[in-house]
């Protein structure tokens, strides 16, 4: 695999479009934007997006006002199991916008900007999918997995065999972060800007989660 630096460098000298330049310029400092995608499936190269959002973060405060949020129509099918998981219908999606005209308000929203998600692996390779074709290259921002700050806040110094559990819900419930509806595009990404905002802080305090909490 190559190196996301690398990645970055590369992305940098071949971007077709120079007007997205500003995908590579430090966004404020200390501010991140936490994101989280809806899909019609689990394949980041068979199935599309059909809502997006994302809240921007400065230091340890959710800039709740300063919010994206968009509704996708999809040219994939919509999956079953992926209609129990996020309760959106076909009629639900049918008034949505393009997602290639969706994917440029939300580049000009994130900036340069570190992007904070949970599992956010796959919700970057949707979107990569759909920037590669809008300008030729992937997401160049900076990555922070929450399930990772919350590993090592908890389990960083677990002996062996230590049961881990990287759950959405158990982590929420362990955090005491208000249990929003999950898997709402929106709901999603304001409770891992909270699972962050809370991380964050213990990290900057070296405070450890103890493992007889959740």
């Amino acid at each position: 695999m190559i190196p996301r630096r690398l990645k970055r460098w590369f992305h940098q000298i071949s971007l077709g479009d120079q007007s997205y330049r500003f995908l590579f310029e430090p966004g404020p400092d200390d501010e991140v934007v936490v994101f989280d995608c809806e899909t019609t499936g689990l394949s980041a190269t068979k199935d599309d997006i059909i809502s997006i959002a994302a809240v921007k973060v400065r230091g340890n405060r959710i800039l709740a006002s300063q919010k994206f949020e968009a509704v996708a129509r999809p040219d994939a099918m919509m999956k079953a199991e992926a209609i129990k998981v996020h309760r959106l219908l076909e009629s639900d999606v049918q008034g949505g916008g393009m997602i290639m005209q969706i994917i440029p308000d939300f580049l000009h929203f994130i900036g340069g900007r570190p992007l904070v998600g949970y599992y956010l692996e796959f919700d970057v390779a949707m979107v990569d999918k759909y920037l590669r074709q809008l300008i030729g290259i992937e997401l160049p921002n900076p990555l922070i997995e929450v399930s990772a700050l919350y590993y090592d806040r908890k389990y960083g110094n677990a002996p062996p065999g230590t049961h881990v559990d990287l759950s959405f819900a158990h982590i929420v419930r362990d955090l005491g972060v208000p249990a929003l509806d999950q898997h709402d595009a929106f709901n999603d990404a304001m409770m891992t800007a909270m699972m962050y905002v809370q991380l964050k802080d213990m990290q900057e305090r070296g405070v450890r989660i103890s493992r007889e909490r959740g």
